[in-house]
């Protein structure tokens, strides 16, 4: 699965998740994908069991102790982990801009660029999938199988003074202020956020939100996409989520909370 088709800021997404979507359905239906993702609410809280080492409290993290505890492969049961982002997933804050600067703080969750000045972070990636038989038949009548694609990109970043707390803030006051949507240029590509909405309040780390972000994809259509930021202490770990199917169709769908639960367990 080419990471490509995920793009950091679900530019031409519609285009991608189409393609990628026509590859992925056929097959027969013989194999039913085994257990899959575990998707469960990301309302619910973290896990309270250890999920390795935990992130000391208090204190701004170098980017050594932040690699210890951000999320690996070892902390998932489901999808795959990535510790460096992709070519394609990569992008730097400077080459991030809106036309209104209050709604930098969701882009950047977008391209998993962490919030304002971080002492330190690191970023990760998360793929999974699950299948599912299909009730449409092949051409030739064959049985067919439907899957169902995540994506989440992650930021972890570690702050001094004070500064995860005015990240969350300033992620706060992005939800309502761009709420109508927004223009933003990620380096050659432009894209319009057409609606900012949904923001809950996590059970998770200190504090928590959950924000739905839909995206122009062509016409009259839009495609959703989630944004999840959770800070534990000096540390705010944020995620970019993305449903190849949401991004075509616009409907909701569930954060895969076992990945986030995994990540915010390990910040202590």
């Amino acid at each position: 699965m080419s990471s490509t088709a995920v793009r950091r800021t679900a530019l031409a997404a519609s285009a991608a998740a189409l393609a990628l979507l026509a590859t992925a359905c056929g097959g027969s239906s013989d194999d039913d994908g085994g257990a899959g993702d575990d998707k469960a609410k990301a309302e619910q809280s973290a896990p309270a069991g250890d999920a390795g080492q935990s992130a000391p409290a208090g204190k701004a993290l170098t980017a050594a102790e932040l690699e210890k505890v951000a999320l690996a492969q070892s902390d998932v049961k489901n999808g795959e982990v990535a510790t460096e982002l992709s070519a394609d997933d990569q992008v730097a804050k400077s080459e991030i801009s809106t036309d209104d600067k209050a709604c930098l703080p969701l882009v950047h969750v977008q391209g998993a660029v962490a919030q304002g000045e971080p002492a330190a972070d690191v970023q990760r990636s998360w793929q999974g999938q699950t299948e599912s038989p299909s009730e449409s038949k092949g051409p030739d009548g064959q049985d067919m199988t439907d899957v169902d694609v995540n994506k989440i990109l992650l930021n972890v970043a570690s702050y001094a003074d004070g500064g995860a707390e005015q990240a969350m803030a300033g992620l706060k006051t992005a939800v309502e202020k761009c709420a109508g949507g927004f223009e933003t240029t990620v380096g050659s590509d432009r894209m319009r956020v057409t609606e900012v909405s949904g923001m809950e309040r996590l059970k998770a780390g200190d504090e928590g939100l959950t924000v739905d972000v839909k995206v122009a994809t062509g016409g009259d259509g839009s495609g959703l996409m989630k944004l999840v930021a959770v800070r534990k202490g000096s540390t705010l770990a944020t995620f970019s989520v993305v449903n190849l199917s949401a991004m075509v169709t616009g409907t909701d769908f569930e954060v895969p909370s076992d990945v986030v639960d995994a990540q915010v367990a390990k910040l202590g």
